[in-house]
């Protein structure tokens, strides 16, 4: 998959005040809370209203994986960590035949955001879900696409997150990842070796706004998946012009019945 193409960095007047707030709660903001709830919503809460613009140019991949997905009439998809619902508004032409559409997060901020969207798009088949994704009360097998863009590393539970994805996608259903990571020390042949300097600052760099990098995302989901994709990348981080942030992109399928 090719690389995401970048927003211009030239921001009015405007747009640099609403990335300063966005920085000020990624550097500056402690976060706080006892649960996992509350720390998500100290995180979010300032700054859901700004927090589209400025990941745009910090959350790579997103696209690239979207457009490689197939959102057929009456299929169902599960977007976890669904934020504002940047991720369905940017396929909205595409899934008005679909079923369903299900937006869960665990932050009331993000998905206040993310309904007012929708209403104005006027997606009636798109609903926001505050759920705890290692939690989701779904049937099994009953949803045809799952996602996870840039918010495994915000799920303390992530393996459990991944197996509820397991659980509920259909023998043949579609999974498919976005996010930061660090390779492992010594990776499998043929994917991307990360040096000890690389693995360590980014891994302290994110871990400060309860970002967690881990090396073993790709390898559960070729554990649990069939393969279909794995592209592993650099991309920019806004106003750092000499740092590049490893991600990853996966796109994965449920084994059918017996395979």
């Amino acid at each position: 998959m090719s690389d995401t193409a970048h927003l211009p960095q030239t921001r009015s007047g405007k747009g640099r005040l609403a990335d300063l707030r966005v920085l000020w709660h990624l550097m500056l903001s402690p976060v706080k809370g006892r649960t996992h709830a509350e720390r998500l919503e100290s995180f979010y809460g300032g700054q859901a209203g700004d927090y589209d613009s400025f990941r745009e140019r910090l959350l790579h991949g997103r696209d690239d994986v979207l457009d490689h997905l197939c959102f057929n009439p009456g299929m169902s998809w599960v977007d976890m960590g669904a934020g504002t619902g940047r991720n369905v508004l940017r396929v909205a032409d595409r899934i008005t035949d679909m079923k369903e559409v299900l937006l869960v997060d665990l932050s009331k901020s993000m998905l206040n955001v993310a309904r007012e969207k929708l209403n104005q798009r006027q997606l009636g088949n798109a609903s926001c879900v505050h759920a705890d994704v290692t939690m989701l009360d779904l049937p099994d097998e009953s949803v045809d696409i799952v996602t996870f863009f840039y918010s495994l590393t915000m799920i303390p539970n992530w393996f459990a997150a991944i197996e509820v994805a397991h659980r509920i996608l259909k023998p043949g259903g579609t999974i498919a990842v976005a996010d930061f990571y660090v390779s492992r020390k010594y990776p499998d042949s043929g994917q991307r070796q990360h040096s000890s300097l690389t693995r360590l600052f980014w891994s302290n760099w994110f871990s400060a706004d309860g970002v967690y990098l881990s090396s073993d995302h790709p390898a559960m989901l070729q554990h649990r998946f069939e393969l279909g994709c794995l592209s592993e990348r650099f991309g920019k981080v806004p106003y750092l012009p000499l740092l590049r942030a490893p991600y990853y992109t996966f796109i994965g399928r449920k084994p059918e019945v017996g395979h």
